[in-house]
């Protein structure tokens, strides 16, 4: 018996411990909420944990979680992510749910749904037309090329390359042609060369390719220009590279004494 008052005694401590753990709600009174700033709320606004005040959500990259009436929400598309060592506060951060590229109608990639949101509540502030997902992924481009074939020097019989980087979405096709005429005319290759390869791989970036021309051994009829050229349903693009034909290796050297770079 005296064991169960004992316990009863324990009650109304073990209630106010509670209560103190954190704010509660109470009555709700809207006149006593806190206006939404005047030019509105990066991530949109929502009601607040009590359900009465309406209050700024949380953006990307801001502090959420916490308990009771001080609890703070991430806005539409967020969510809030804990740490472990956070357990005792349950404090997160708000990250955007959807973690891939997409290509917003004013032609923009954004690196997430949340970072186009963000864009399009800054475009309507200014007046300008909402900015919406017009696809998955990022916007379509025409081709770049983001490395274009150098100058090659060389003796007869050794091993040369070309080599060229395009980028553009959808990704580019690489081809190579054999400048002739003083531009005039072009030859596709490889052609018939034996001693003459063309070698395409994707990367090393996304939407990007690579690709080589591979000469072995070298040969007078070799030396010239040669064109990378890169191209997709947005357009195209091309760059110049050369390989020269030299007497000796002594040449290679003078070159690079000269010029600082072969």
């Amino acid at each position: 018996m005296k064991s169960f008052i004992f316990l009863l005694s324990l009650v109304p401590v073990l209630l106010s411990v509670r209560v103190s753990a954190g704010p509660s709600c109470g009555p709700c009174d809207p006149a006593q909420c806190a206006p939404v700033p005047a030019d509105g709320c990066a991530a949109g606004s929502l009601l607040d944990a009590c359900g009465c005040c309406t209050v700024c959500a949380s953006a990307e990259g801001e502090m959420c979680g916490g308990r009771r009436a001080a609890a703070r929400r991430c806005g539409s598309g967020l969510e809030c992510v804990k740490s472990d060592g956070d357990n005792k506060k349950k404090l997160g951060v708000c990250v955007c749910k959807s973690n891939y590229e997409v290509c917003g109608t004013d032609g923009v990639t954004y690196k997430s749904g949340c970072a186009l949101k963000k864009a399009s509540a800054s475009a309507e502030k200014e007046g300008k037309e909402p900015i919406t997902v017009q696809n998955k992924g990022r916007c379509a481009s025409a081709p770049v090329i983001v490395t274009p074939p150098g100058e090659v020097y060389n003796v007869s019989g050794s091993q040369v390359y070309l080599s060229c980087e395009a980028v553009g979405v959808p990704t580019p096709v690489l081809t190579w042609k054999k400048v002739l005429s003083g531009r005039k005319r072009m030859e596709l290759l490889p052609g018939d060369r034996d001693n003459l390869a063309i070698q395409t791989r994707g990367g090393p970036e996304k939407h990007e390719v690579t690709g080589w021309v591979l000469i072995s051994p070298l040969t007078k009829e070799e030396e010239g220009s040669y064109e990378c050229h890169a191209t997709n349903s947005r357009g195209e693009a091309s760059a110049i590279g050369t390989i020269h034909l030299v007497e000796s290796l002594d040449d290679i050297v003078k070159k690079v004494t000269k010029d600082g770079e072969l």
